[in-house]
């Protein structure tokens, strides 16, 4: 409630007041001359009163101080407090190392209940929280409404730029890439110099050198831009980005060769099949599908049931607290005489049927069905893209020999045969993933016990399936590859996959890490340059479009969107491009095993793709 002034003196309420008491509001009259100032207490609650008191005469009706201290109708007690946002907050006074108000560090209010310094304090970091996260979260959404226009021509951007990348990796692939990866380097070396340039200027400026935990949280962001350890964590993450890189660079120099004829293949298979570019955003809406199910069944079934309303005594001693109670016919019953203070209040929704009892069974059922559906829906656009990308491989003549419409045939096939072999798939992932969902949960149940062994144990569970959830998600991708491509079963196909790549683990080192190293760095790329262009945009660095920028309270509101998205939009397309390059990858070894290059069984592989892998396999 919003307060004219606040008190600065210590008051607790005398037994002999009473409270004046209208429907949907209560004014309290307190012998408070000495907290609250005169005009205050003019202005404020007396004035109201007074007010009341005069319009409506014959609703209005007085009830004891104690009763209304005990419904928790008015205040026990009230303290010195400072204003903040139209609010009261307790002054808070730290004398020789005690926190204190009024220099005390204890009360009692008019219940006779103590009360510590402590409890305002906790209570006090609670209220500034909730208030402050409103704050903020006005100003995000007033920002987003200024700026929803720009971030939208930020993300088209984005998706125009994806786009013409991977056209002309079929061109200039191996330029192209090289550029990327120079590009990601010299990128991040510049941000570790002005890391390290910001570092050094504000480590020799006093007040600087606070540290973030004890400035807390601040809703303006640009205070921790002036800590020199922002910057040092800044300079510390780029330079461990930076040497990652390097290292990997240095040491797979050599398959990065082999990464970019994979890549420069897959990119000629997407300009042939232009429409696998555009597949994901089926994946979406589907997912979307998936998503709102398992909302709506959750939301019902915590809803279910009849509202079930207990009584909530103010003494301790009440025989009737904890019943159900009916708030209909609540003041017709003797618990308010009982029990003075006590309430019919709503407790849950529930019952005392077996369905009620089983409703945590029924919503881990349906967040079981909701991670199957999303996994199959997964697995339908993994198996979709395979077969449109296997058809262009294993065609003599490209593009001329490609069946028409490789993407809808590849759909319908795997909608009519494969659905299935999906769904099973789908459903071992599925389970994998809810046994670490339950692990989670009892990881947190079990974070206030002192159980060694029991933490232990359940850290080793933890990383085991995680591992475990890897492995079929690797499995699983390569099984759908080869349902795509020979229309088997998932068991055999899993099988066929996973020996077919243990004969040709040294080049399965050289998809698996790298081309997906390369694409990374294309995401990145993407984001970073697309983030750049934004962030001048909105810190009005652009003379060009300085009238047409809006006015915002946090700029790194539609930046941080813009930047995010664009990962997004590129992980989309570069998504596709990944399968992509894992069923041509998976197409060559079967086109290695069953054909030898001779005029009878010749390679379907392109000759450039042939020779380099052929000259890695020597080295």
């Amino acid at each position: 409630m919003c307060q004219p002034c606040c008190p600065h003196q210590p008051t607790v309420p005398d037994h002999s007041d009473v409270c004046f008491q209208v429907p949907g509001q209560i004014f309290h009259l307190y012998r408070c001359a000495v907290a609250i100032p005169n005009h205050c207490r003019a202005l404020g609650l007396l004035q109201a009163v007074l007010q009341t008191r005069i319009q409506q005469p014959n609703k209005g009706r007085y009830h004891p101080i104690a009763q209304v201290l005990r419904d928790e109708d008015c205040p026990s007690m009230i303290v010195p407090s400072r204003p903040f946002l139209q609010r009261c907050f307790p002054d808070f006074i730290t004398q020789n190392g005690t926190l204190t108000v009024a220099k005390r560090t204890h009360f009692k209010d008019a219940l006779d209940t103590a009360r510590s310094v402590t409890e305002l304090r906790d209570a006090a970091n609670g209220i500034t929280g909730l208030v402050d996260a409103k704050e903020v979260g006005m100003k995000i959404v007033e920002d987003y409404a200024a700026s929803w226009n720009w971030i939208l021509i930020g993300l088209v951007m984005a998706l125009v730029v994806s786009l013409i990348f991977i056209l002309l990796l079929r061109f200039t692939a191996g330029l192209l890439l090289w550029f990327t990866i120079i590009a990601v380097i010299l990128v991040i070396a510049y941000g570790i110099w002005h890391c390290y340039l910001e570092f050094s200027l504000l480590r020799q400026q006093p007040g600087a050198d606070v540290t973030i935990v004890d400035i807390g949280f601040q809703t303006d962001v640009m205070v921790y831009l002036q800590l020199s350890q922002t910057w040092l964590i800044f300079l510390i993450a780029l330079g461990t980005i930076e040497a990652s890189i390097l290292i990997i660079l240095i040491f797979l120099r050599r398959r990065v060769r082999v990464a970019i004829a994979l890549l420069r293949e897959g990119s000629k298979a997407v300009s042939y099949i232009m429409s696998t570019l555009f597949y994901p955003i089926i994946t979406f809406l589907l997912l979307a599908v998936c998503s709102s199910y398992f909302a709506v069944t959750s939301v019902f079934l915590a809803s279910s049931g009849d509202a079930i309303y207990k009584v909530m005594a103010a003494e301790p001693n009440c025989m009737y607290a904890n019943k159900t109670c009916n708030p209909e016919t609540f003041n017709k019953t003797n618990v308010s005489k009982a029990c003075p203070g006590a309430q019919c209040t709503f407790a849950f929704y529930g019952g005392e049927t077996p369905y009620h009892r089983y409703l945590f069974i029924l919503q881990l059922s349906n967040l079981l069905i909701f991670l199957w559906l999303v996994n199959f829906t997964i697995a339908l656009g993994q198996c979709t893209l395979a077969g449109a990308f296997a058809s262009y491989y294993w065609a003599r003549r490209k593009p001329q020999d490609i069946p028409p419409c490789p993407l809808f045939s590849s759909f319908s096939r795997a909608i009519r045969y494969h659905t299935g072999s999906l769904a099973f798939g789908a459903l071992i992932l599925a389970v994998v993933q809810m046994a670490r969902i339950i692990l989670e949960y009892l990881d947190s149940k079990l974070k206030g016990a002192n159980n060694v062994a029991a933490r232990f144990v359940l850290c080793c569970l933890k990383c085991c399936f995680w591992c475990l959830e890897r492995f079929v998600k690797f499995m699983n991708r390569n099984a759908y590859i080869m349902i795509a491509i020979y229309g088997k079963g998932f068991c055999m196909s899993a099988r066929d996959a996973f020996c077919l790549l243990m004969r040709n683990v040294v080049r399965v080192a050289v998809l698996d890490r790298v081309t997906d190293f390369l694409l990374f760095l294309g995401k990145v790329l993407i984001a970073g340059s697309v983030g750049v262009i934004a962030f001048f945009f909105f810190t009005h660095k652009m003379p060009i479009f300085q009238e047409e920028v809006p006015t915002l309270h946090y700029y790194w509101v539609p930046l941080l969107t813009v930047i995010f998205g664009s990962y997004l939009i590129a992980h989309g397309f570069f998504s596709v491009y990944a399968m992509c390059v894992d069923t041509l990858f998976l197409c060559f070894c079967e086109d290695l095993e069953r054909n030898d290059g001779s005029s009878e069984k010749p390679f379907l592989m392109s000759a450039g793709l042939h020779s380099i892998l052929r000259k890695t396999d020597h080295h």
